[in-house]
């Protein structure tokens, strides 16, 4: 079991996908640069590895998307710029975003064939090691980030170690679900995963999250590139697989979990970040105030 506790240094950001929920907006730009409040959904993830410990940052990217990787590399017209104009605080926040291209890695995606084959892709730059990946799509807002929370838990158990959160028993066919035994606080053990099952077939109503602690044998899986729900290469099934031959962990985070791949959902990002921001809050509170006496 030690061999399944190794350092988690790489995290995977499956960012190729199209954002279509989100048209027109994401027509040009990427849905990872969308942003909350100042920073795009992209810094939000990776700031969230970065608090986790994560070293090496992988991005799975499709054409278009070559922004994704510049808002992360150094801009030395702007930094001149903000420099000669006084802007220390600007430069203070460019410099918290800045990493050395052997931080940064990407690999294209060419065509949209699943989470599973975005992952995939990522294999030669994984390696034969353990990885996270994060999907930027789904943010929590919590005092701990989600992934550093999951670090805790795979520190004691080692394994895999899947994000899960309650959801309606009816929205399962929406989501990846857990069927799970020997639940303890806020882990339990996953006997099995079901792909978008039809809530009367749905094992639980425990979700998958979008956030992964992956041992690297799940490649062995993916190379088969089988499809499955929706004609494509599914992350789930491969870990189902897996589940036979390794420990897998679902683990119930703290935190309020925003979809912000959906409209409302984005939306609902906006006012619950801008309320965590003390020089924001007043302002929006007093905003959402007489806007709902409008009503």
């Amino acid at each position: 079991m030690e061999n399944l506790k190794r350092p988690i240094k790489k995290a995977v950001f499956p960012v190729a996908g199209l954002g279509t929920r989100l048209l027109p907006a994401t027509k040009v730009m990427p849905k990872e640069m969308l942003t909350i409040v100042d920073r795009p959904l992209i810094q939000l993830a990776v700031e969230e590895a970065c608090e986790a410990g994560i070293e090496e940052f992988i991005f799975v990217i499709s054409e278009g998307k070559d922004i994704l990787i510049q808002h992360f590399q150094e801009a030395p017209l702007l930094m001149e710029t903000l420099r000669a104009r006084g802007k220390y605080d600007q430069i203070s926040k460019i410099d918290k975003i800045n990493f050395s291209d052997s931080a940064l890695k990407f690999v294209r995606q060419d065509k949209p064939l699943g989470l599973g084959h975005a992952v995939w892709c990522a294999k030669d730059l994984v390696g034969n090691e353990p990885f996270a990946v994060i999907l930027p799509d789904d943010t929590v807002l919590s005092d701990e980030t989600c992934l550093k929370q999951m670090m805790g838990g795979y520190h004691k158990m080692g394994g895999n170690l899947i994000a899960s959160c309650e959801v309606p028993i009816q929205d399962t066919s929406r989501y990846g679900v857990f069927k799970m035994i020997d639940r303890k606080d806020n882990t339990f053990t996953v006997q099995d995963l079901v792909e978008k099952p039809d809530p009367s077939l749905a094992p639980s109503n425990m979700a998958i999250f979008g956030r992964y602690i992956l041992q690297p044998e799940i490649f062995g899986f993916l190379d088969e590139h089988e499809k499955g729900t929706g004609g494509e290469i599914q992350l789930t099934d491969a870990m189902a697989k897996l589940i036979r031959h390794q420990p897998f962990y679902g683990y119930i985070f703290e935190g309020e979990r925003l979809d912000c791949g959906s409209e409302i959902g984005f939306v609902k990002a906006q006012i619950a970040f801008a309320l965590k921001r003390p020089d924001l809050a007043p302002d929006i509170k007093s905003y959402m105030s007489q806007k709902l006496k409008e009503v």
